[in-house]
C-alpha cells in the first residue's frame, strides 16, 4: 500500500494562524510518498530515500532523538495520546517538497505518516483531527510552536482549490483557483531553521499584545482597539499586532477577489502583505525582498510576497499563466545578477490533501 501528502504554499495569511485568524493556503503538486506494508508487532521501520537513513522504533517505547525520524515518532506519539491503538509498519519514504523553503515539508511528512497509520490500522481519515495530531507532534515532540494551517491544508485540500481556513473553528471552504493564473513559487535558496529563528519570539509578542488588548487572541482585535492600546504595548508589539490585524482582513479580501476573479485586486493584496511582513512583522530577509521586487517588476505578475514563516525560504507570485515561461526565466536571471544566488522557480498546481493510494 502507499500514501502521499502534499506540501503547501500559503497564498496569503502569514503568522495569523497561531493568532486564531484566517489563512488561505493551497496544497501543491509536490509531495511526500510512503510505500509501506503492515507489521504484526509494535515496530515501525522507515527508510528515507532522500537521507539514505533508516529510522526504527517501538510504538510502546518511544524515545526522543534527533533528525527527520522525530517527525515519524512525534505523530505516533500524538496518535497514541489521543487514544488510537496502533500496530507497526515498515516502509520507504521519499518526497520532492524542498526542505526549508517555506513549503511545509515537515507537515507533509507528518500527514503522510498519519495517513500511513490510518491505512495500516483502518481508522477513518478525519481531516481536522489528523491536522491536530500533526500540530501536536510539531509542538510537543519537535518543539516548534507552529499553528494549525500547514497540517490542515495537507489533510483537507481539494484539487483545483485553495483552502480558506478559520484557524479558530477549523471550519474551511474550498475556493476555486482561476485557470488563467499560475501560482509560481520562488525559492530563494536561502534557508532558515524555525527552532533557531525568531518565530517563537514573534508568537510571544503577539500573545503579549493580545493580553494588553484584553483578549485571548489577536483575532478579536480591530484597528480601533489596537490604536487605543498603542502606548501601552510599545512600538514593537504594536507593529507585530498591526500586521496580524491587517493580514486577517487581507485574507478575507483575497477570498472575495478569488471568487470574483479579480486578479488585480488579489495581486495588490499580495504586495501589501509583503510590505507588512517586511516592515511590521520583520520576518523577511534581503533575498526575499530582492526576489519579490524583481517579480513585481514584471508586467505579467499581478503581485508577489514572501510565504511561510520567513527569515529565508520562498516567495509566491501570481502570474498570467500564458507568461509563466518568460517570467520564470527573467526572475531567475535578474535574481542571480542581483544576489549571486541561483533561485528555483516552479509553477504549482493546486492539489488534493493526504490520501491513501490504490495498489
Amino acid at each position: 500500500m502507499g500514501v502521499r501528502a502534499p506540501g503547501r504554499v500559503n497564498l496569503i495569511g502569514e503568522h495569523t494562524d497561531y493568532n486564531d485568524g484566517f489563512v488561505l493556503p493551497m496544497a501543491i503538486d509536490r509531495s511526500v510518498w510512503i510505500a509501506l506494508r503492515p507489521r504484526a508487532d509494535q515496530r515501525v521501520i522507515v527508510y528515507s530515500l532522500d537521507f539514505d537513513e533508516i529510522v526504527e522504533f517501538l510504538l510502546d517505547d518511544l524515545q526522543k532523538g534527533t533528525g527527520w525520524g522525530e517527525y515519524v515518532k512525534g505523530v505516533a506519539n500524538a496518535l497514541q495520546i489521543e487514544g488510537f491503538e496502533l500496530t507497526g509498519w515498515e516502509g520507504v519514504m521519499s518526497g520532492d517538497v524542498p526542505r526549508g523553503a517555506g513549503l511545509s515539508s515537515s507537515a507533509a511528512v507528518e500527514m503522510a505518516v498519519a495517513c500511513a497509520f490510518s491505512a495500516v490500522n483502518g481508522f477513518d481519515w478525519d481531516a481536522a483531527m489528523m491536522a491536530q495530531i500533526g500540530q501536536r507532534a510539531e509542538n510537543e515532540w519537535i518543539g516548534v510552536n507552529s499553528g494549525i494551517m500547514d497540517q490542515m491544508v495537507g489533510a483537507a485540500a481539494q484539487a483545483g482549490h485553495a483552502l480558506f481556513l478559520d484557524t479558530r473553528s477549523l471550519t474551511y471552504e474550498h475556493v476555486p483557483v482561476p485557470q488563467d493564473v499560475a501560482i509560481v513559487v520562488m525559492d530563494t535558496s536561502t534557508r532558515r531553521g524555525l527552532i533557531d529563528s525568531a518565530y517563537n519570539e514573534r508568537r510571544v509578542q503577539c500573545e503579549q499584545a493580545a493580553q494588553i488588548c484584553g483578549v485571548d487572541k489577536l483575532r478579536d482585535v480591530d484597528m480601533a482597539q489596537l490604536l487605543s492600546k498603542k502606548n501601552e504595548m510599545g512600538e514593537v508589539a504594536f507593529r507585530r499586532a498591526r500586521h496580524v490585524v491587517t493580514e486577517n482582513q487581507r485574507v478575507l479580501d483575497a477570498v472575495a477577489a478569488l471568487r470574483t476573479g479579480d486578479l488585480v485586486r488579489l495581486g495588490n493584496l499580495f504586495n501589501e502583505s509583503h510590505v507588512s511582513l517586511r516592515d511590521d512583522f520583520e520576518v523577511t530577509n534581503e533575498a526575499l525582498n530582492q526576489i519579490v521586487e524583481i517579480a513585481q517588476s514584471r508586467p505579467c505578475c499581478y503581485g508577489a510576497r514572501m510565504t511561510g514563516a520567513g527569515f529565508g525560504g520562498a516567495a509566491v507570485a501570481l502570474v498570467k499563466r500564458a507568461n509563466v515561461g518568460e517570467f520564470t526565466q527573467a526572475v531567475e536571471t535578474a535574481y542571480r545578477l542581483k544576489s549571486g544566488i541561483d533561485a528555483r522557480l516552479y509553477a504549482c498546481t493546486a492539489s488534493a490533501g493526504a490520501l491513501a493510494l490504490k495498489s
